[in-house]
């Protein structure tokens, strides 16, 4: 969640934690103990998980994962936060409920390519080759409710240095995680999915990673002669593309605390698919936040 729109608010603290709240400005009337200490020089292991820290000099966002406990705001900064205070007063900057935000993880698809030497591009069994190709992958992942979509191949001829002319088919495809089926694994689970799947597809790609990976050591071992269509060592190639699902989008301008994450819409904006951004809306004025149609 993020907030904002603010109006200044006198509380006292008693304990070190309170719930959740967007910015602090911590004064210490007894102390008047600066926070001079850098909070880049802390360790990750310093920093509790899901406790946000806050900062006397700027607003500190605060981003909530959808279906996961709300993180506590701890009374004081970072640096302060590993020294002795005594007797802290506090002075609140709370939120007034209309500028909160949700987030949750990108959906993971990956995108691969993998290249294999060929007799010749004419060559018929180029595309029968293919075809079993994309079925062996698929049966590989099929138990983790992944599948391989939008696959397709090209053949082109490689002009290679002190090997003259090689033909060679360039396969690409997607590992998508969304398979007939994954709806049923996901009402198993009482919480959000989206962690589940996007683990399985990882999974997937490991798999099918290790899968090409094995193919130099079969040639090498198993073949007395190379079959002519054989897959071309390092070439396995792989890109991880996210989506948002729907009423949720990235922005690396407003959210840059946040960058990697699907941020609800904003009032105005609306995303009615699993594309990454949030799309301005000019039909009509949307007042709410996660929109998905306009």
């Amino acid at each position: 969640m993020q907030g904002g729109g603010w109006g200044l608010s006198p509380a006292l603290c008693s304990a070190a934690l309170l719930p959740l709240g967007v910015l602090l400005n911590a004064l210490f009337a007894l102390t008047q103990v600066e926070a001079a200490i850098d909070e880049e020089q802390y360790s990750v292991k310093v920093i509790k998980k899901n406790y946000i820290y806050g900062n006397i000099k700027h607003q500190v966002n605060i981003y909530v994962k959808v279906y996961t406990n709300s993180p506590f705001l701890v009374c004081m900064d970072l640096a302060l936060s590993q020294k002795e205070v005594i007797d802290p007063n506090y002075l609140w900057i709370g939120p007034n409920g209309k500028t909160l935000k949700a987030y949750r993880e990108p959906d993971y698809t990956y995108q691969i390519s993998v290249r294999f030497t060929t007799k010749e591009c004419r060559l018929a069994a180029n595309g029968q080759f293919f075809e079993e190709l994309k079925k062996i992958l698929n049966d590989l992942i099929s138990d983790l409710t992944c599948h391989v979509i939008e696959p397709s191949y090209k053949c082109h001829v490689i002009k290679i240095p002190k090997h003259g002319l090689l033909d060679e088919l360039f396969v690409t495809f997607q590992v998508n995680p969304f398979a007939p089926g994954w709806e049923a694994v996901c009402q198993q689970i009482s919480y959000d999915c989206e962690d589940v799947t996007n683990r399985r597809v990882q999974e997937a790609r490991d798999l099918i990673e290790e899968f090409f990976r094995k193919q130099t050591y079969v040639l090498k071992h198993e073949f007395r002669n190379v079959p002519a269509i054989h897959y071309i060592d390092h070439s396995f190639e792989v890109t991880r593309i996210d989506s948002c699902r729907p009423g949720f989008g990235k922005n690396d301008d407003t959210h840059n605390d946040c960058a990697s994450c699907c941020v609800v819409c904003d009032p105005g904006t609306y995303s009615p698919n699993n594309e990454v951004r949030c799309q301005i809306c000019t039909s009509i004025r949307i007042k709410h936040y996660g929109a998905k149609s306009c």
